[in-house]
């Protein structure tokens, strides 16, 4: 699972971690937010209205879900079991809540924090032009508060150099898998 602020770099880096090593594959997360034009459901995101997202999580059929400005997202089960039904490896991108819930509830799960300096996480944000002023101000702030909860995870990658912290991420995610094929084999 992989976790850290908006604009980190969490979506590049895990793009390029998927191309590399293919036995990988993102769970794709399910959202109450506006779909954004070029995006499809079932692609970027699970496009849910409240009513439905609220429903489905009395059902249980999130693994994890956060309230993230006003907006929620989460993972939803049947997701993982697509994923191992195709015989890979389960990738999560998650807001720093959901990920200490998972962290929480799946012993053993690898957690990584995605880590960038402050500066250059609010001129990704401007950059992406996805969110109003007042909305990157909140993530902003958001940000600070969870740079300071990097520790609390496995691993941390600084994503100042994206070619680094592809190579840093790519590596750690070798090792474990080849921890787990060890462990499996025993």
């Amino acid at each position: 699972m992989v976790t850290g602020p908006s604009g980190a770099g969490k979506g590049t880096l895990i793009a390029r971690l998927v191309e590399r090593l293919p036995e990988l594959e993102v769970a794709v997360s399910a959202t109450t937010r506006a779909q954004r034009p070029g995006e499809e459901d079932g692609r970027e995101y699970w496009f849910l209205d409240e009513p439905t997202f609220r429903t489905r999580i009395a059902e249980g059929a999130f693994l994890e879900w956060v309230d993230y400005i006003d907006k929620l997202y989460g993972t939803l089960r049947s997701e993982l079991v697509r994923i191992a039904a195709r015989g890979r490896v389960c990738v999560l991108e998650l807001e720093l809540e959901g990920a200490l819930r998972v962290q929480e509830d799946v012993p053993g799960a690898v957690t990584l924090f995605i880590a960038a300096d402050v500066d250059e996480l609010e001129r990704r944000l401007r950059e992406r032009a996805t969110e109003s002023t007042g909305e990157i101000g909140q993530r902003i702030r958001l940000a600070r508060s969870q740079l300071e909860q990097a520790h609390r995870f496995r691993y941390m990658v600084r994503n100042d150099d994206v070619e680094r912290a592809t190579a840093a991420l790519t590596a750690i995610v070798e090792r474990e898998l080849a921890f787990a094929g060890t462990m499996a084999a025993r």
